[in-house]
């Protein structure tokens, strides 16, 4: 006999409400009362998290595969191996493009209505970050996830919201991270560099400032010395 829980996160979230009713009040008609307020806690699932629960679902031992990717990534991270980093990068996009066509694959069948609105994006960010963090490999894993998640950053993360979906980009691969870096050293040269030049004007002009007020105090001086000296020699 199929898990009911399993079942009621199978389906499509339009009717997740309706089914936990009827779980709830089955088990409260058999007597089970600790079993319904359990199900009665159940948390209805995104659409986008539902596709991925659906994929760990159906297809676990794919899911499988991806988690264990996960822990070879985060293993080559910590021992900072490049070549095996990269090489475990290419194949870390190459997984989460394949599970996310899989997944739609999955949730069209299951909903047809749902044809070319699934949220896609959201879909392969949280496949990106159960890669890049333990704990969202294990939410995934569980078929229970109730929001998308998403990381964007390089390397483990410490305990990232797993419900909360957010705008950041893809994780980047390790090339364009060397390369990003280097971009922003030369940026901060350049922004350096530009300030120099900007002090040293506004020094010169400071000092030129002085000049000129110096050289006008000095004109102003001998036109009052001069207006004086023809005020005396006018005849009285």
């Amino acid at each position: 006999m199929p898990d009911p829980v399993v079942e009621l996160y199978s389906a499509p979230p339009d009717g997740f409400v309706a089914a936990r009713a009827e779980l709830v009040a089955a088990a409260k008609a058999a007597g089970q009362s600790d079993r319904a307020k359990q199900l009665g806690k159940l948390r209805k699932p995104t659409v986008a998290a539902w596709v991925v629960n659906l994929l760990a679902i159906r297809r676990p031992e794919l899911v499988d595969q991806l988690v264990e990717l996960s822990a070879a990534l985060r293993s080559a991270q910590r021992q900072l191996k490049g070549d095996a980093l990269r090489e475990l990068t290419r194949q870390r996009r190459e997984a989460v493009g394949a599970l996310v066509k899989e997944a739609v694959a999955l949730a069209t069948k299951a909903d047809p209505g749902n044809r070319g609105k699934l949220p896609v994006a959201e879909v392969e960010a949280t496949l990106t970050a159960a890669v890049s963090d333990a704990e969202v490999a294990e939410q995934v894993r569980s078929g229970r996830l109730v929001r998308a998640a998403s990381y964007a950053g390089f390397g483990e993360v410490p305990r990232p919201q797993l419900r909360l979906v957010t705008d950041e980009a893809p994780e980047p691969p390790a090339e364009e991270e060397e390369d990003d870096a280097g971009a922003r050293r030369s940026a901060e040269a350049e922004r350096a560099a530009r300030r120099r030049a900007i002090e040293k004007e506004l020094t010169t002009a400071r000092a030129a400032e002085k000049t000129t007020g110096k050289e006008l105090d000095q004109a102003t001086k001998a036109e009052t010395d001069g207006a004086a000296a023809v005020e005396q020699a006018a005849p009285p």
